[in-house]
């Protein structure tokens, strides 16, 4: 008994494997496109197969598709959605422009199934036919920008989650820590007091400002331009498709979703998911930031700052041992790379449409849809092996913080800048501690040094010693 089945396109006939649920159209990719290995992300099949159980609904509600047909097709299409048949959406990420070869591979493995629903073998695609029917009033022109926007809405919900709860367990180390004293540092150089909760909190601080751009970006990607068709002009599309397409996306997908105003210029501009991209590499930026930020934190233990303790998850060297390094923060510095490399992509691709239609999809699709879940999972990572169980090395942060050279900025509102910048350099040059040599040379009274260099008092607003202090105009 043979292997294979014969299927016939436009270009000829070709031999699909007999267990395969994609047909003749998708082979064809497959053979043209053996480049990454890569294929796409499951919410971009979701997606997909969203837009054509929604078609099919819409079209059963119209009259314009026979019922039967239509039910099978749903049928099919919630299988998919269940999580069966994953391992028949086959085309590369790298493959002919728009996504027609992804269209066509997701239009073929639901024709099959519905088939096979209907009593029908494989590949003879009666009576339900990929273009005809799973495909009716539609363009891989007006799908794959819809399925490109509402993969991302979809995946949103579980990315603000994730950074929610690593700004959530930065503060909740924040309020641990807001008794520990330290330097603070700018430039890398000795810079006034600052409390480690206070650090911790604006890490908190810049994610959740973070997810707020991002979201924000997200109400773009709200406007759907199905039923556009081929340029937008919406031809051999029926005047209530739209409304009941988005209608039963929201449905499925359970997000907030409009008819589009102007689908012309929503197949023609991949704008709205450019920004949106732009706003994920915006938190890559601060996320490695703060990463960058641990792994200086918890340099050492002996020769660095030891201001803070990362769990250990790892043994850290083949050739030191006892050795453990910041291997989390590190891997989310990776993640954030390759997010800023992927919005780098996204921003050349959108660019590189012409005229009616964006050519460039398929890459745009995956290079906005893996950020999201990289970034997700390196946050929920990092909140659980890093910032949960860190620790502040206190007495190393009060040990730095007395031998900062830049204690001396609390005593300028009292004896001036230049003798204070005078004071810090001797307290540098004949390492002695500034409280010390202030008391020694005489500067201030005993009682007025003490309230002036209080170091908690220096971490919140106001001038050092309670009052404006009394430096004369000479």
């Amino acid at each position: 008994m043979s292997n294979t089945r014969t299927e016939k396109d436009p270009l000829g006939t070709l031999e699909v494997p007999n267990e395969a649920l994609y047909g003749v159209q998708t082979l064809r990719a497959v053979q043209n496109f053996p480049i990454s290995g890569l294929r796409p992300l499951p919410a971009f099949v979701d997606a997909t197969v969203r837009i054509k159980r929604a078609a099919a609904l819409t079209h059963k509600d119209t009259g314009r598709l026979e019922a039967r047909l239509a039910d099978a097709i749903v049928k099919a299409a919630d299988e998919v959605l269940a999580g069966k048949h994953r391992d028949q959406f086959v085309v590369d990420v790298y493959q002919a422009g728009a996504g027609t070869s992804h269209n066509m591979n997701v239009n073929e493995v639901l024709a099959n199934r519905a088939n096979e629903f209907l009593g029908a073998a494989r590949g003879g695609y009666s009576p339900v036919r990929p273009n005809d029917h799973v495909n009716m009033a539609q363009s891989t022109n007006d799908v794959i920008p819809t399925a490109i926007r509402l993969a991302c809405l979809t995946e949103l919900p579980s990315l603000q989650d994730a950074v929610d709860g690593l700004a959530k367990e930065f503060e909740r180390k924040g309020a641990e820590f807001d008794g520990v004293l330290k330097s603070g540092r700018t430039h890398l150089q000795d810079a006034m007091p600052i409390r480690l909760g206070q650090e911790l909190n604006a890490y908190a601080g810049s994610l959740r400002r973070g997810i707020k751009r991002i979201v924000e970006s997200a109400d773009y990607l709200r406007d759907l331009g199905i039923g556009g068709s081929a340029v937008g002009t919406g031809v051999n599309v029926e005047p209530e498709y739209p409304r009941l397409m988005v209608k039963y996306l929201r449905e499925s997908a359970k997000v907030d979703l409009r008819e589009g105003k102007d689908r012309v210029q929503l197949i023609q501009s991949m704008g709205d998911v450019a920004g949106f991209s732009a706003q994920l590499r915006v938190l890559a930026l601060d996320l490695s930031k703060i990463a960058s930020d641990l792994r200086l934190l918890a340099s050492g233990p002996r020769t660095g700052l030891d201001e803070i303790r990362l769990p250990a998850v790892q043994p850290g060297s083949s050739i030191m041992p006892g050795k453990v390094n910041p291997s989390i923060p590190e891997m989310v510095n990776q993640v954030c790379f390759q997010v800023i490399g992927n919005d780098t992509c996204v921003s050349v691709a959108a660019e590189h449409g012409q005229l009616e239609l964006n050519v460039m999809m398929p890459v745009i699709a995956y290079n906005v849809l893996l950020p999201m879940t990289i970034l997700r999972n390196a946050s929920r990572v990092l909140a659980e092996k890093t910032v949960e169980g860190m620790e502040a090395n206190e007495e190393q942060a009060k040990y730095w913080l007395e031998r900062s050279a830049a204690l001396a900025t609390a005593l300028a509102p009292q004896i001036g800048y230049a003798r204070a910048a005078e004071l810090s350099k001797q307290s540098v040059k004949e390492n002695v501690l500034i409280r010390d040599l202030v008391k020694r040379e005489k500067v201030l009274p005993d009682a007025e040094i003490d309230e002036v260099l209080d170091l908690r008092k220096m971490t919140e607003i106001g001038v050092p010693g309670g009052k404006h202090g009394g430096v004369s105009a000479g």
